[in-house]
């Protein structure tokens, strides 16, 4: 098979990102650094002794290059190689997912989410996304015939992805289980799932969301503050949210300029991680700010883009999941920044302080240049539902790019 170039777009928009975080990180992380290089001085700033304002900047830089590197590397691993693997990748993370739930640390969180690894923080659930996905491309292109059916092919798709959330759930991550959630929809959807178990599912999964919410107190307190903010939450549990609707609302379309934010003072808790869109908004302003959603925009183009010209139909499968994962993860992040979505506790894509995030992300993004090399010109696959069964058939209509 003959390759072309990698697509040139994506690469461009995945490094002015990454530049965008470290830019904010360095000037944002300023308080968080202070705080963590030295809890125990009562006073500190950055002329004292022990005291490091770069800290996160530093860790931030090398995980930047470390994830390039992977990005690198996964650009150069023929696609196929994660078919291979996929069944084996799928069974690890569920069972490091297990480990972590039973022996993981919570970060000062609820959610049992880390494991700590030569004093390195990992968070399973981030490459379990990537798992997930090669899983449900490679079982979707073998059973392409029975994705229609409730017997071979629903039913199998809940079992499947019900394996993969459960251990998250009841960590609980309940932002890495809605982006997984959504992932899963969308990789069974574009593989020809009936509208009708579409829907299906999503009633189950509305009775089940209600369930969880009415009985966990934290998530209950989550949508409270969403929908409704008194004095006594504003104090309590929607802190975060109010904070956040006020760095958006303060920074203005031009913003307070580079460094000058007040919330990220101790003020906006996570304000470098989850939150370090809405602490960038108070810096740059709207007008500036906007330019980081139109990047994901431009990512979700192309990444479907190259979805559609795919050589196959497992390749197809994959660029779709990896292209919705990230896409779906930058805009709940960017929804909770800015009031308009419950706090879930999941980091902005290529820019938020995170090494497993960002190492995952960057891997997925060297997939999607791998597969492009393999595009063609015109769109490969035109997809019909015949009759009732709603089973995708692609016809190959263009040649290859040469």
């Amino acid at each position: 098979m003959q390759k072309a170039k990698s697509d040139k777009v994506i690469l461009i928009v995945t490094f002015a990102l990454l530049l965008f975080g470290i830019v904010m990180i360095t000037s944002i992380g300023v308080p968080k650094s202070i705080q963590l290089s030295a809890p125990d001085i009562l006073y500190p700033n950055c002329e004292q002794e022990g005291v490091d304002c770069y800290l996160l900047f530093k860790k931030h830089i090398t995980r930047v290059i470390i994830g390039i590197v992977a990005l690198i590397i996964a650009a150069k691993i023929p696609y196929k190689f994660w078919r291979r693997i996929a069944p084996h990748f799928f069974a690890g993370m569920i069972l490091l997912l297990l480990f972590a739930l039973i022996f993981g640390s919570s970060h000062n969180t609820i959610a049992r989410s880390w494991l700590v690894v030569f004093n390195t923080s990992l968070q399973p659930a981030e490459y379990a996304k990537l798992a997930l996905i090669f899983y449900m491309a490679r079982w979707m292109d073998e059973k392409s015939k029975d994705v229609g059916s409730f017997q071979y092919g629903f039913i199998p798709f809940c079992i499947i992805s019900t394996m993969m959330l459960l251990p998250i759930v009841l960590q609980p991550d309940l932002g890495s289980t809605l982006v997984i959630a959504l992932v899963s929809v969308a990789i069974y959807f574009v593989a020809g799932a009936r509208y009708r178990h579409l829907l299906l599912g999503g009633f189950a999964a509305l009775l089940i969301a209600m369930m969880v919410i009415a009985n966990v107190s934290h998530v209950r307190e989550r949508f409270v503050a969403f929908l409704s903010m008194d004095k006594e939450c504003v104090e309590d549990y929607c802190w975060q949210s109010e904070q956040a609707n006020i760095a958006v609302g303060s920074g203005g379309l031009w913003g307070k300029g580079l460094t000058q934010g007040v919330q990220k003072s101790y003020w906006l808790p996570q304000a470098s991680d989850d939150f370090i869109f809405a602490a960038s908004a108070e810096e740059l302003g709207f007008l500036k700010i906007f330019l980081v959603v139109i990047a994901y925009v431009i990512i979700a183009y192309r990444g479907f883009m190259i979805a559609n010209r795919a050589p196959d139909r497992f390749s197809m499968l994959m660029a779709a999941g990896i292209t919705t994962w990230i896409i779906v993860q930058a805009f709940i992040n960017i929804a909770v920044n800015t009031g308009l979505f419950p706090v879930t506790g999941i980091t902005l894509p290529l820019v938020s302080y995170g090494g497993s995030s960002i190492l995952s992300t960057l891997i997925g993004i060297g997939i999607l240049l791998n597969i492009s090399k393999y595009t063609t010109t015109y769109a490969t696959h035109r997809f019909h539902r015949r009759g009732h069964g709603g089973t995708y058939y692609p016809e190959r209509r263009y040649s290859k790019q040469t």
